[in-house]
């Protein structure tokens, strides 16, 4: 759902595998791989970004390009009445469809959703340009972590548009397991024989691996060692011999419904949980699990202005509208994936009555984001092998 194999089509060709440590080149344009220790500043040399003070182009039709059900219509209907303009939004699946289309040519103003990993590439194609933050005020409503992110520090081309955390989600009164009380919930709550045929985990090259790789206690989601990516392949398999496991990115609606009862779990899935209760089910019966000290996986989308924007003032002034509380508020009711805005707290989604009180583990909180284990970009040659584990498991079930 949120990944694809985006960065083997920007960055195509061998690169040695690298120490953990170091700070990786990626194909034959040598570009950089973000990580916490080693952050990258982006250069702007050869790209242009507008002059400040452009009033917003008039008669437009602003172009979105966005992960399919990833924005609240009645967001867009509001900023579209705010600057009397008219929004089209034009949807993807994977971001490897995405970057495709964007490759042959189609043209958008805005690119929502852009996952971390394919930032780099993104930037070395010249596909996205260099923001100007005199029409982004509302960066000072975000989390003051994304003003210079170590993917992209003082953001350059990217503002912050969702964060979620990757756990596990429950079906409290059909298992007799509790997260919290095991010592290791990757593995144990997954590694459950009697409850055959109602374990599943997400369709996801990096996701699933990474859950395999954490099951046996290591915690490098970015390691490039073959050893541990074929022992998470190994792992996966070996859960499929022990519980018939079931593949699919359907957590939303079938822990819900109770077609599935431990699920491999996206947090902004689970927070919406409560539309998709059977009459007469409370969603209290749901659980998501996220570890208490933040050791798991979590990752959060971009907002982008496109090279091939016709509308780049409205663009900008989009991207800022989406960092507005209570639009962002309006947002998250709809699609379920909370915003990194200041004002928006796990306790306010509750009190604004759209995070149930026992869901309120599916927020994610700034010391999330600083502590969580990022699943970033890869060199090519390791992303390979992933890409290869993940394929062995998912065809041979």
């Amino acid at each position: 759902m949120r990944r694809g194999f985006a960065a083997a089509l920007l960055a195509a060709g061998g690169a040695p595998l690298l120490d953990a440590c170091a700070p990786y080149l990626v194909g034959p344009t040598n570009v950089p791989l973000p990580r916490p220790n080693h952050p990258v500043t982006w250069s702007t040399a050869g790209t242009k970004s507008i002059p400040d003070g452009l009033k917003p182009e008039t008669g437009a039709t602003l172009q979105v390009y966005n992960w399919v059900a990833y924005i609240n219509q009645a967001v867009v209907n509001s900023f579209a009445k705010k600057y009397n303009c008219k929004v089209e939004v034009t949807t993807f699946n994977t971001m490897d469809e995405a970057i495709s289309k964007l490759n042959s040519g189609l043209k958008f103003d805005v690119f929502m959703g852009v996952t971390v990993d394919v930032l780099g590439p993104l930037i070395a194609s010249k596909l996205i340009q260099p923001l100007n933050h005199s029409y982004i005020p509302n960066i000072a409503q975000a989390w003051p972590d994304f003003t210079n992110p170590f993917y992209d520090q003082g953001w350059r081309y990217t503002v912050p548009y969702t964060i979620y955390t990757t756990g596990i989600s429950w079906r409290k009164d059909l298992v007799d397991l509790n997260p919290y009380t095991l010592r290791n919930p990757w593995k144990e709550m997954f590694f459950q024989p009697k409850y055959a045929g109602k374990i599943a985990i997400l369709d996801d090259y990096r996701e699933s691996p990474s859950l395999a790789l954490m099951m046996n206690g290591i915690f490098d989601l970015n390691t490039t060692s073959k050893s541990q990516i074929d022992l998470a392949r190994q792992t996966l398999q070996d859960l499929d011999k022990a519980v018939n496991l079931r593949i699919d990115n359907n957590d939303y609606t079938e822990v819900p419904t109770g077609q599935t009862w431990i699920h491999h779990a996206w947090s902004g899935d689970m927070a919406a949980a409560a539309s998709y209760m059977p009459k007469g089910v409370n969603v209290d019966v749901v659980g998501y699990w996220f570890p208490t000290d933040g050791k798991g996986p979590i990752a959060n989308d971009t907002n982008t202005v496109l090279a091939s924007a016709s509308n780049p003032v409205l663009a900008h002034l989009f991207v800022n509208y989406l960092m507005d509380e209570n639009v962002a508020l309006n947002n998250i009711s709809y699609n379920g994936y909370m915003q990194p805005i200041n004002g928006i707290t796990p306790e306010k989604l509750v009190q604004e009555q759209i995070l149930p009180k026992s869901l309120m583990s599916t927020a994610v909180v700034p010391q999330d984001f600083r502590r969580g284990l990022g699943e970033l970009q890869l060199p090519a040659d390791a992303d390979a092998l992933w890409q290869q584990a993940w394929l062995v498991v998912s065809e041979g079930m």
